[in-house]
């Protein structure tokens, strides 16, 4: 939802005046792109709509804005001039990394007199200091690519989530993305060293330190990580790089129920230590959804079971035994009643298999019809009683409502998602969606948890966080907001 989904006693509230794009100079299209044009050059303004229209729709397309122009910088001194540019004329930017965000905090307003700044060009990797672990890239940078220059490097960038192929670095930390590998080494803000940023006059914030101690006063990183560009735009960063592993294993094992899938975890943590690096679970419905919908994917069990997970050892040490490590773990686990079956992968093709059947599951829902989805996290040791009250107040709300629950157990993120019920029409049910993420927020809210644990604010979640933090919390931000950017150019309407 966005600002004009609020009431106007708490859009004021959240909304400053100055951000309301009435109150701005008048828009002269003509005027702004030929001072962009002087700053970029042609091939750093894009007028042309079929080349702008993809970036104004959300990954999930509901939110759907408009654009005139599109300034792509290749450099941070020109990212600082388009930022100096717009804050002398109060034109709002958006910044835009690979455009995978699913709260449509990347994308521009349906009014259509925002800038949108497109990171993409900013794609250099600026250094790899093996010796110290460290990587230092631009905010375009695509995320699989550091993975494969750090791989290069015989090191290893850990974070790791489902759009790898096409988010951006800078986008990554400025949602403070999760992932896969969180149990281990923690969210986007754990990985990063330092970072340079364009502030919203336009002024360049130049804190690319790769230390791992640095005791200077205020930690001004984490300003702008999780910010969503409200504050500025993240052009470099300095990323922190741990040991390849050298061994692994995987293996996919059914459990009972999610209290059983709980206590292998425990099990797990206590047998493998550091060397576990993903726990991952998923429900029946989702095994059906990626064999039904998904070319190639099969159940890799002849009998049918209710919960799954997908666990991951690794290892920098060539000659790690975590195959044997693992076996012997589901055998610990078989014996306890922890798990029905289970199979450890014997090869990489069969272990991409079985990820396969964890990661495909988003994309496996579409063809089933229209999806709700919420981003949730609870105590790690409430992810089974969440589940269970999630489930009846879901059919007690929709009637036939089909729950798609999945996620990160090892570090308690559920993406609670609900697909339609079989035959009602996909409008109709998707009108229902704020009405069931507010059940869904307020169980994980009443469970002391967040309404979003790794996808962030942007639009679709701002009322929620008026709603779930408190009056102080957000009174801070506010004047972190009005202190950094007292005009309100900055991603506007976002957050705060």
């Amino acid at each position: 939802m966005g600002a004009s989904a609020l009431p106007a006693a708490g859009a004021a509230a959240i909304l400053p005046a100055m951000l309301r794009p009435a109150t701005r100079p008048a828009w002269n299209a003509d005027e702004i792109a030929r001072g962009l044009r002087e700053i970029l050059g042609a091939a750093g303004l894009v007028d042309d709509p079929e080349r702008i229209a993809p970036r104004l729709v959300d990954e999930r397309g509901k939110f759907r804005g408009k654009a005139a122009l599109m300034a792509r910088p290749a450099t941070t001194a020109e990212t600082a001039a388009v930022v100096r540019f717009c804050a002398e004329r109060r034109i709002a930017v958006v910044p835009q990394g690979g455009n995978t965000s699913m709260c449509g905090g990347a994308t521009p307003h349906e009014h259509g007199r925002e800038i949108l700044v497109d990171m993409s060009r900013m794609n250099r990797i600026r250094g790899i200091d093996a010796a110290n672990s460290a990587m230092i890239a631009e905010a375009g940078c695509i995320l699989a690519d550091l993975q494969a220059a750090a791989a290069g490097a015989g090191l290893m960038l850990p974070l790791s989530l489902a759009a790898e192929g096409s988010c951006q670095i800078g986008g990554n930390l400025s949602t403070n993305a999760g992932g896969v590998n969180v149990l281990r080494h923690g969210m986007a803000r754990a990985q990063a060293l330092g970072l340079e940023a364009v502030l919203p006059d336009g002024e360049v914030w130049d804190g690319l330190r790769a230390l791992r101690k640095d005791n200077t006063g205020y930690d001004l990183k984490q300003l702008f990580i999780g910010a969503e560009g409200t504050l500025g735009v993240i052009t470099a960063a300095a990323l922190k790089l741990e040991p390849a592993p050298r061994s692994g294993a995987t293996a996919w094992a059914a459990a009972a129920d999610p209290e059983a899938a709980l206590a292998l975890l425990n099990l797990a943590r206590e047998a493998a230590g550091d060397a576990l690096c993903a726990f991952e679970f998923q429900s029946r419905r989702c095994v059906d959804f990626v064999v039904r919908n998904v070319p190639g994917a099969r159940d890799p069990f002849a009998g049918r079971h209710d919960w799954f997970v997908l666990i991951e050892l690794a290892s920098p040490a060539a000659d790690a035994p975590l195959g044997a490590a693992l076996e012997a773990l589901l055998e610990r686990a078989l014996e306890r009643g922890f798990v029905a079956d289970a199979v450890v992968a014997a090869s990489e093709g069969q272990a991409r298999a079985l990820r396969a059947l964890r990661e495909c599951v988003s994309e496996a829902q579409k063809p089933e019809g229209g999806s709700i989805k919420h981003d949730v996290s609870v105590p790690v040791s409430r992810v089974p009683e969440f589940l269970r009250r999630a489930d009846a107040a879901v059919e007690a709300a929709i009637p036939g409502a089909r729950p798609v629950a999945f996620g990160h157990m090892g570090d308690g993120n559920v993406h609670y998602n609900v697909t339609q019920p079989e035959g009602m029409d996909r409008a109709a049910f998707l009108a229902e969606w704020d009405r069931l993420a507010g059940i869904v927020h307020d169980l994980a809210a009443a469970m002391d948890g967040s309404f979003s644990a790794e996808h962030g604010i942007g639009r679709l979640k701002r009322a929620a966080l008026a709603k779930y933090r408190p009056p102080v919390e957000l009174a801070l931000m506010r004047r972190i907001k009005r202190a950094l950017d007292p005009h309100g150019i900055m991603n506007p309407g976002k957050i705060v």
